[in-house]
């Protein structure tokens, strides 16, 4: 460890930014869509034991090998793995960097909804104007590249500041303020009419409509929902202190982050079902339907603006962490300054993300990525960091830290600083999941997610 390397003023605002990290926009337009089509409360319950038996050990798994490594993926995975996998660390700062690319792209989409909120924009009451505002915006590729281009120069300027300037502060005024937002819509949510029927579709136990392809569904929203395998956990976990309880903090950071998953699905759909439409995946369900039913409430305009705000602040954290994990490799590996690496990365991501932008990347790339795997440039980027990266990224977590690392070092790392003591029987029980059903569970999303199975 570097005598100057960065560290966290504290253990809880290390939470809040992983929770941070953690918390995106899969929380607030995935999870809803697939708990109700997937069995509602028996696909919760599927997903909650997914996150026990395979998420948390990855998690803790990942966090403590950036402590213990006190350097980023790269380093992290050079000095614990050694021979090739090196290669994983570098997937994982390579993951960060293209999920980042386009994700902003997206981002930059809650701070274009945010100016028309603003603007009165949803109080019109005209449906087929505001559908209509969605389609403008995809297609119009200087709108689109503006956003983006505004939402990663935030995220550039909070990392220039540093760990404990720049993330640790951001997260410490971001995350309570989008929890508190987040309460104040669930409260709104449970005086309308469609909050029964929301409660229903999410939660009533319908076991007839788990299948095995839902199963694995909450297996690998499980796993990516806390943004394992792209390094972002192993680089903060680098900023932990010895003296920190890594155990309780990785479970805080899961509860935090399917708290909020949970709490999307009890604002989403209320406001869905009162108004009469169907829930949809993906962009629809936030950028179509909700400024839909938005103009049909009292006060329009402060609930839209309140949404979108919520949006902006949950990506704005993920990003954070994404545009930290390019950062710190070049600070570690490479020995830039901070503002140095800071302005190279998020400058060259800005870059990279601007064909994404350019209606989805069809005005330049789109033919060369429709050969490469069917789909446009933010499909293809988006295809290829989640179906590969992403797993093999909690593959190589997994496999480094129950084979490579030594028994003895393993254990004294978990230990330190644990509120359990000695750790005993979770210590064995840990191990034999990250060994055994990890590895298994990982491979079956991956296998999955390409149409294998």
């Amino acid at each position: 460890m570097s005598d100057g390397r960065a560290h966290w003023r504290s253990r809880f605002g290390f939470i809040l930014a992983a929770a941070g990290s953690a918390v995106g926009l899969g929380n607030l337009w995935k999870f809803p869509y697939v708990t109700g089509t997937n069995g509602g409360g028996a696909f919760v319950l599927v997903y909650l034991l997914c996150i026990v038996l395979v998420g948390l050990p990855i998690m803790l798994a990942e966090v403590t090998l950036g402590r213990m490594a006190q350097t980023g993926p790269v380093g992290a995975f050079r000095r614990h793995g050694g021979g090739g996998f090196t290669l994983f660390g570098g997937m994982g700062v390579l993951c960060a960097v293209v999920i980042l690319s386009y994700y902003s792209v997206v981002a930059g989409w809650s701070l274009h909804y945010i100016w028309l909120a603003a603007q009165g924009t949803f109080a019109t009451g005209d449906k087929e104007a505001i559908v209509a505002h969605f389609g403008a915006l995809i297609s119009d590729p200087v709108t689109s590249t503006f956003w983006h281009v505004v939402f990663m120069a935030v995220t550039i300027a909070i990392v220039y500041g540093g760990v404990r300037r720049g993330v640790e502060r951001a997260a410490r005024w971001l995350m309570p303020t989008l929890f508190v937002l987040m309460l104040v819509m669930v409260v709104y949510a449970t005086t309308l009419e469609g909050f029964g029927r929301a409660l229903d579709f999410v939660f009533a136990f319908r076991t007839d409509k788990l299948t095995p392809e839902g199963v694995l569904e909450a297996l690998g929203h499980s796993f990516f929902t806390l943004s394992l395998g792209m390094g972002a956990m192993l680089t903060y976990g680098s900023y932990l202190s010895k003296q920190d309880d890594v155990v309780s903090a990785s479970v805080a950071i899961g509860v935090l982050d399917t708290l909020v998953a949970l709490m999307a699905c009890l604002v989403l759909f209320p406001i869905t079902f009162t108004h009469g439409m169907e829930p949809s995946a993906g962009p629809g369900l936030v950028f179509v339907s909700m400024p839909v039913a938005f103009s049909q409430l009292p006060g329009p305009t402060f609930w839209a603006l309140l949404f979108f705000v919520l949006l902006f602040f949950a990506a704005l954290s993920s990003a954070i962490s994404l545009l930290e994990v390019a950062t710190a490799y070049l600070i570690d590996e490479r020995g830039w300054e901070r503002p140095r690496a800071t302005l190279v990365c998020g400058l060259s991501i800005m870059l990279l993300g601007i064909p994404s932008a350019l209606a989805n990347g069809t005005a330049l790339f789109g033919a060369h990525t429709e050969r490469l795997v069917g789909k446009n440039w933010l499909d293809a980027f988006d295809y290829v960091a989640s179906n590969w990266l992403l797993p093999l990224g909690g593959l190589g977590i997994a496999l480094v830290m129950a084979y490579r690392v030594g028994d003895e070092a393993r254990r004294t790392e978990l230990a330190l600083g644990s509120r359990i003591g000695k750790l005993g029987g979770f210590y064995l029980t840990w191990l034999r999941l990250l060994r055994y059903l990890v590895p298994v569970c990982i491979v079956l999303v991956m296998l999955h997610a390409i149409g294998v199975i």
